[in-house]
């Protein structure tokens, strides 16, 4: 595999259609500085995850994993005047530096960053009875995949547009006597979605700077 050739295509198509400004690049940086994993999308995913939320009209997005506001400023600025975002971010750490890069990117109006753990506060969204969001994107911990994909159904519509980072694990998945709870994790959802009537979901396979990993697709069914 040669990753070197990947991440140059990625760096190509970034520089063309998926530039960072300052707030972007800070934002990256912030992750160094205050002790992050560089576990954000790429750049040309955060465009990537644009195009699709104007490809389905995306008003109220759901995001899940804020790690340091990375994504959720790429998601932020492809709303319309009237479009929100809630993101759950567990870690209090994360999300203080994560508020911190949202308000450089002058988006916090936008944005409702709730801390906690993603199982406690799904259940909440639904007994409030929150109105469905357009688009969903999780990327968070990888072994609730499946239980975090079964809420958020719940507060889909049909045509709601679901994402989930991270389900290849660099080919990973294919070993079915995997040990590790990350891999097992999106092979449960994987399975899962074969099964589920409620979408239509297929899996992008994903090369660049972020190496061999796949992202899934679902589409909420119309009944």
């Amino acid at each position: 595999m040669d990753i070197e050739i990947f991440s140059k295509i990625d760096n190509y198509i970034s520089s063309l259609l998926a530039p960072e400004d300052k707030a972007l690049s800070d934002t990256i940086r912030s992750l160094d500085t205050e002790g992050l994993t560089q576990h954000s999308v790429s750049a040309n995913q955060g465009k990537f995850l644009q195009v699709m939320m104007i490809a389905c009209n995306a008003r109220r997005v759901l995001e899940l994993g804020t790690l340091g506001g990375y994504s959720t400023i790429w998601l932020a600025r492809a709303l319309p005047e009237n479009g929100k975002i809630i993101t759950i971010e567990v870690d209090e750490h994360h999300a203080k530096v994560a508020r911190k890069n949202i308000e450089n990117a002058h988006l916090s109006p936008k944005i409702e960053l709730k801390i906690g753990k993603a199982l406690d506060i799904l259940p909440v969204l639904i007994a409030d009875k929150e109105e469905p969001f357009d688009m969903i994107f999780i990327d968070a911990d990888k072994p609730p995949y499946v239980e975090y994909f079964n809420y958020v159904l719940e507060l889909a519509r049909p045509g709601t547009l679901i994402i989930c980072d991270n389900v290849i694990r660099e080919g990973k998945v294919l070993d079915e006597n995997s040990t590790d709870e990350k891999v097992r994790g999106v092979q449960r959802l994987n399975e899962m979605l074969s099964q589920n009537k409620k979408v239509t979901a297929t899996i992008l396979q994903t090369v660049g700077v972020k190496e061999f990993d796949g992202m899934v697709i679902a589409v909420v069914n119309r009944i």
